[in-house]
């Protein structure tokens, strides 16, 4: 089985009422599929409680909070790739924690964090 971590770009993309983002989406959980979405990830896009679509779109995803264990791990791959974006160091660990696909608009950074890792996970551009 496949799993899968969203990035920003994918939630951007659902706020929007991107047709793309939504079909896609509602085609991953009729497969079983659960998406996983990093806290921060929603953070990093949540503006308003009138966003319904936004809310309407993460009550079919995982919000996976994040642990000192994790923070640490984030730390340390931002540390040898010589970057600052904590957020894509969050979903870059759980990708990996988890053996997922991450589908993302940030394609370039979180193949930089993901070249310096110890594991295993792809990137897919999205939107």
């Amino acid at each position: 089985m496949k799993n899968f971590v969203y990035d920003a770009a994918v939630l951007v993309a659902a706020d929007r009422n991107e047709r793309r983002a939504w079909a896609e989406h509602k085609a991953r959980l009729e497969f079983g599929f659960i998406p996983m979405v990093p806290a921060p990830v929603v953070a990093q896009v949540s503006r308003s409680p009138k966003q319904a679509q936004l809310r309407r779109f993460l009550a079919g995803c995982l919000v996976v909070p994040v642990d000192e264990r994790d923070a640490h791990e984030a730390g340390r791959l931002l540390g040898l790739a010589r970057m600052t974006d904590v957020v894509d160091a969050i979903v870059v660990v759980l990708a990996l924690r988890k053996n997922a696909v991450i589908l993302s608009g940030d394609v370039d950074d979180l193949e930089r964090l993901l070249a310096v890792s110890d594991g295993d996970a792809a990137v897919l551009a999205v939107y």
